[in-house]
């Protein structure tokens, strides 16, 4: 059995941000839909099973639950790190974070780590134009 697939409309949500970034785009991914820049992913909305969040973080989750994936550095990635649930922090990836999509998720918030995201992976001429320089 393959693994769940994450609602359309979280992943709508996700993608009226990722989607208004310089040259971003949207694609299906492994499991989910993923935004990409330039080939590189800065946001995936997912399905976290059971079994998943255990690499992330054991005991979180006892079903399936929806995250976004994204990129972060510095201390914005050691504070959400250490956050706790609803963040997430795989030990295989350096500079990944999960943000488990819940009832109560701030999408506002989410917005903000997309763009952050779009920041840390696009190159910086991107980034620029996002910022409206030259």
């Amino acid at each position: 059995m393959g693994r769940p697939e994450p609602d359309p409309a979280l992943v709508e949500r996700v993608a009226r941000t990722a989607t208004s970034l310089p040259d971003a785009y949207e694609e299906e991914a492994w499991t989910g839909v993923r935004w990409r820049v330039r080939r590189r992913t800065f946001a995936h909305v997912l399905v976290l099973t059971p079994a998943h969040v255990e690499e992330y973080a054991p005991g979180v989750v006892a079903e399936p639950a929806p995250a976004v994936v994204l990129r972060s550095t510095g201390e914005e990635l050691l504070a959400l790190s250490s956050a706790g649930p609803p963040y997430l922090r795989p030990p295989w990836a350096p500079g990944v974070v999960a943000l488990l999509l819940r009832d109560d998720t701030d999408w506002d918030e989410v917005a903000e780590l997309v763009t952050e995201s779009y920041r840390v992976m696009a190159p910086q001429v991107l980034v620029r134009r996002l910022d409206g320089r030259p």
